[in-house]
């Protein structure tokens, strides 16, 4: 018999990750299993060679190795590999709450396709940014997005953010890094 479908999937890439995936993938299955919500945590591995992929298996997270190197590789790996009518996405590094997956599928249930994570909307752990990519860099560039695409989006280089599966998959181009090719419709 068929499982129900997942409503979503928690996606980390992953390349030697061994020191933080614990948390991270923990933090995850236990925000699941808290909120009610039926989902599932998948590791995109990259070719780790520190043990991560056994980490994360036994930390509840299901595992798919992801051959092609490259960050934007293990991230369309992983989304192509999810089972989720969404999927929320974050490094394994530890700098981001898995357990504010609950609200980024609730912004998804109320009918956005994209929700990004917002470092200045929140707090910024001391040494987490480096002082020119807090005051300048990521405030300037994030300005330039809100300006040019108009959207109200605060952190344009926030790694967390959520998405509907479906419009990633229909538009993705194939390329194995994000770029003006993968369109978002």
């Amino acid at each position: 018999m068929d499982s129900p479908p997942l409503l979503v999937s928690v996606l980390m890439p992953c390349l030697n990750e061994a020191e933080t995936l614990e948390r991270c993938v923990r933090r995850a299955v236990d925000t699941l299993a808290a909120s009610g919500l039926a989902g599932e945590v998948l590791v995109a591995d990259n070719g780790s060679t520190d043990g991560s992929q056994e980490i994360a298996e036994r930390a509840g997270a299901r595992v798919v190795p992801v051959p092609e190197r490259g960050y934007g590789a293990a991230l369309l790996g992983g989304i192509a590999a999810s089972k989720g009518r969404y999927v929320v996405m974050g490094d394994a590094d530890d700098s981001y709450d898995f357990g504010q997956v609950p609200a980024f599928v609730a912004r998804l249930e109320e009918g956005h396709d994209l929700v990004m994570g917002s470092r200045f909307q929140g707090r910024i752990e001391p040494g987490a940014m480096p002082f020119l990519h807090r005051w300048l860099g990521n405030p300037v560039l994030s300005f330039l997005g809100r300006l040019f695409f108009r959207v109200p989006i605060s952190d344009f280089h926030c790694g967390i953010r959520g998405f509907r599966r479906r419009r990633s998959t229909a538009s993705a181009s194939g390329r194995p890094g994000w770029s003006s090719r993968a369109r978002w419709s």
